[in-house]
């Protein structure tokens, strides 16, 4: 009997905090979209700000966010998968990988401005990549590298030896058991684990605070040398810094709809892999 009350209190516990953060989290995305939608048209998203950025829509800002994922999966993604492989692959236990592994869970945990500052120092002044689309989605790289290289190692561990063994002992050498058994059944884990690390760089605004964003530019970001809007700091300058704060908050709304969207529907990618995975399997 006791044991029973045990397991539903643990039970309703676990229910409770579960619901509770659903329902902040509902209340947060039902404010923002019941302000928000009604600025959402398609003018807004197909045109450059106008009038002070007082009307007119957000297009030059889409853009530099697509911009800096590219850049930032063109990056982050083969770097951070191939550094997985090697600590999970290659590399034998030692105080040199476990120092390398407590490196990247280091890393995961230091705050976004920090590696905004160390943008700055590193690929806008020592590299002289100037303020541009370049050097903030270059920034978003390594800030993404731990959460990539984490997720990767964990989809290659749950990879059984056996099949590595099995492969081996047909004559395959060790890289291509990697290529050609490895790699391909631990691809949707790895997918699901890079989606989800660039929606939430997608989403980051400290980063590529110094390394390349601004406020306003006249046209779109047509370069990789060139500065660039961005849909999070956008939102930033119309809440905190526009001189008619009340008159552009319908639009700071807008853009935040367009930007959950735009983070939901990498999520939602993330998770259709996952799900046909499953049901491959």
């Amino acid at each position: 009997m006791k044991a029973r009350l045990i397991i539903f209190l643990n039970w309703f516990v676990l229910l409770g905090s579960t619901l509770l953060v659903c329902a902040v989290l509902g209340i947060i995305l039902v404010d923002i979209f019941s302000k928000g939608m009604s600025s959402v048209t398609w003018e807004f998203i197909s045109q450059p700000p106008a009038k002070g950025m007082t009307q007119g829509g957000i297009l030059p800002a889409i853009i530099g966010t697509l911009w800096l994922t590219l850049i930032t999966t063109l990056f982050a993604v083969p770097f951070g998968v191939a550094c997985a492989i090697y600590l999970n692959e290659y590399a034998f236990p030692s105080i040199l990988t476990n120092v390398i592994r407590a490196s990247i869970r280091n890393l995961a945990g230091v705050p976004s401005i920090i590696y905004g500052l160390f943008g700055l120092a590193l690929f806008v002044q020592a590299f002289r990549l100037g303020t541009s689309v370049l050097s903030a989605g270059l920034t978003l790289g390594l800030l993404s590298l731990p959460y990539i290289i984490t997720t990767t190692e964990e989809a290659l561990k749950r990879i059984p030896n056996s099949m590595r063994e099995a492969t081996l002992a047909l004559g395959a050498t060790q890289f291509e058991t990697i290529k050609d058994v490895v790699l391909p059944s631990a691809l949707p884990g790895i997918l699901t684990g890079v989606i989800l690390t660039l929606s939430r760089a997608a989403g980051e605004t400290a980063p590529i605070l110094f390394t390349g964003v601004a406020f306003y530019i006249n046209g779109l970001t047509s370069s990789v040398n060139q500065e660039f809007m961005a849909l999070p700091y956008h939102i930033y300058m119309l809440s905190t810094q526009h001189q008619s704060i009340e008159q552009v908050r319908p639009l700071a709304y807008g853009t935040s709809v367009v930007l959950i969207a735009m983070v939901f529907l990498l999520n939602l990618t993330a998770f259709y892999i996952r799900f046909k995975n499953r049901t491959q399997q």
